[in-house]
């Protein structure tokens, strides 16, 4: 088990580089390789500081979903993080450009977005795939812009789970589509910078179908005791492998039955 000064000087090596930009080196120095729980426990130390920050969470993004964005990390399942309000950046979408000041070295990826109508608070043998498919009000293309603290990008799965999965902003298309318009699992996606395509990726490859990503995320939350809740935004994983971007470089995630959705980066 590891101990709780462990867990809370990886919360704070964490901390430090997201506050100075400055990559630290891995933690599973200090939480080992496959301790779950103490990966989950450094990740909600960091969540619990920057709430009483003053931001809150608007819902929760799955990661590594897709076998090519695993073969890019290194890892061999998905995992789960937060999504805090000063990590939406949507207005972005409106033409305003994203700003780089809070991010140490960025990526970008396109997924499927969903919005819940209601909470998933049940027992996780209940929760099913069309339970989760009733409790989507809405579905939206998104960009996450998936960050690391850790230098080089040199991680296990305890890192990226302790480092709040990886995650560093996100924007939300406008353009919401319900299940009944828009299958996830058969969507196609296209993703460029500077209108030369760099991913690109299809429903499929997100858990087999973006809404099985959901209902594992649920499956997790309940297990956790913090499920799913109205309202959430859900960020179910990448359909592509994520790119590296620079300031000034024009992101469009092309993802078939929505609105292309572009935004634009500057320092």
């Amino acid at each position: 088990m590891t101990s709780p000064e462990a867990i809370a000087a990886a919360v704070e090596r964490l901390a430090t580089a997201q506050s100075t930009r400055v990559p630290c080196a891995a933690v599973r120095d200090l939480i080992g390789t496959d301790d779950l729980p103490a990966a989950y426990a450094v990740q909600q130390g960091l969540v619990q500081a920057r709430i009483a920050g003053g931001v809150h969470v608007v819902g929760r993004k799955i990661g590594a979903t897709s076998e090519a964005v695993q073969r890019q990390l290194g890892v061999d399942q998905p995992d789960f993080g937060y999504l805090l309000s000063d990590m939406d950046v949507s207005d972005g979408a409106d033409g305003t450009p994203i700003s780089m000041a809070t991010l140490v070295q960025p990526r970008v990826e396109a997924e499927v977005a969903f919005v819940l109508a209601r909470d998933l608070d049940v027992p996780e043998q209940e929760i099913t795939l069309d339970l989760v498919r009733e409790a989507v009000e809405v579905a939206l293309p998104a960009l996450e812009i998936v960050d690391s603290r850790i230098e080089s990008w040199d991680i296990g799965f305890t890192d990226t789970v302790a480092d709040n999965a990886s995650s560093g902003l996100f924007v939300v298309g406008r353009d919401g589509r319900s299940l009944d318009e828009v299958e996830p699992r058969e969507v196609v996606m296209s993703l460029t910078i500077n209108d030369e395509e760099r991913s690109a990726g299809t429903g499929a490859a997100c858990l087999g179908d973006p809404l099985e990503a959901l209902r594992w995320l649920a499956v997790q939350a309940a297990r956790f005791g913090d499920p799913l809740r109205a309202g959430h935004l859900i960020l179910s994983g990448a359909l592509g492998p994520f790119v590296p971007f620079s300031p000034g470089d024009r992101v469009t995630a092309s993802i078939s039955g929505f609105a292309p959705l572009t935004v634009s980066f500057e320092e």
